[in-house]
């Protein structure tokens, strides 16, 4: 039941009963409703704030979970990095050097992501300097792969060119130990047999029996094998490519033909005197680059540092060659 107003009338000295007009009935309507309407607006914010919704907590269990996901990606990318580190390490410090090529500067290793903002897309996000950090050492690690990649490539090629190298190098006796007579002279100035006057020998005679196989000391190609060089009588050349060329001369008869592939090993040819020559032996050189150069330095494959020290005493020795 509804509370009634009274008030005290001093002309009639009698209490009135108070009579609301339906414009202050209106006015109050409206105050009351009003305020319910704010007061049930500040409930609901409260309870927002304060009371999560099913689906609230599972929205923020899933960017928890997003977030460890994140430290978790970001922890791999660090080990990452360190194992890329010690592979550029070695790429620089190991392949490169035994591969005799110049190594990658940090510089290009490391280079930045130049032009405009690649993650503007990421930005103003709750969560975006995270996501941004993470996508950025991403790009990093990604480029250092690729420069990383592209290096191993160029190793790969430069092994395979070494492996040739290695097997094209001259690297061995022309004529076996067993039947080597001895060694007569070696790379240097030497008296000419013929004419007594000092003469530079571009090559090293091996003296062996008419007759005594020889052997390719590298892989290639035979170039020559003909008698029409000043000097060398029946002689043999083979190309092995990355500049260098073997000469075998004075041979009896030969056991290979022009154009023939031949590897370390294989025999090319005998022993004999044909051409310039006073006794049977082997006249052998070494040319790099068109330039002749010391055979001895090329007797890693098949001599003891004993057998290599007595050789190299030998050639040594001033004497008379015998071409």
């Amino acid at each position: 039941m509804a509370k009634v107003k009274y008030y005290y009338d001093s002309e009639t000295l009698s209490y009135r009963k108070i009579e609301l007009r339906k414009r202050d009935k209106f006015r109050k309507s409206m105050v009351f409703l009003l305020a319910s309407a704010m007061f049930g607006a500040l409930l609901v914010f409260i309870l927002y704030q304060f009371i999560e919704s099913p689906k609230e907590k599972v929205l923020k269990r899933e960017l928890e979970n997003m977030k460890l996901h994140y430290e978790l990606i970001e922890k791999k990318m660090e080990q990452t990095q360190m194992i890329l580190a010690d592979i550029q390490e070695r790429d620089n410090n190991i392949y490169r050097v035994y591969f005799e090529t110049n190594p990658i500067p940090d510089e290009q290793r490391k280079a930045g992501f130049g032009g405009v903002n690649r993650y503007k897309t990421l930005e103003g996000f709750d969560n975006s300097g995270m996501i941004i950090n993470a996508t950025k050492n991403l790009d990093i690690l990604s480029k250092q792969l690729y420069v990383q990649s592209k290096s191993l490539d160029e190793i790969i090629n430069l092994a395979k060119d070494k492996e040739k190298l290695l097997a094209a190098i001259p690297a061995i006796q022309p004529v076996s130990k067993q039947d080597l007579t001895r060694m007569a002279s070696g790379f240097g100035w030497r008296k000419d047999p013929f004419t007594k006057a000092r003469k530079m020998h571009k090559g090293m005679d091996f003296t062996s029996p008419k007759g005594t196989p020889i052997y390719a000391t590298g892989s290639g190609k035979v170039i020559r094998a003909d008698n029409r060089s000043s000097g060398y009588g029946k002689h043999i050349r083979i190309d092995h490519g990355f500049g260098y060329v073997t000469l075998y001369a004075h041979l009896s008869k030969y056991n290979v033909r022009k154009g023939q592939k031949v590897k370390r090993g294989d025999l090319i040819g005998y022993v004999g005197s044909t051409g310039r020559s006073q006794a049977p032996h082997l006249h052998y050189e070494v040319r790099y680059n068109k330039n002749p150069v010391n055979p001895i330095n090329f007797y890693y494959g098949d001599l003891s540092p004993e057998e290599f020290q007595e050789m190299l005493n030998q050639a040594s020795q001033e004497g008379q060659s015998l071409d």
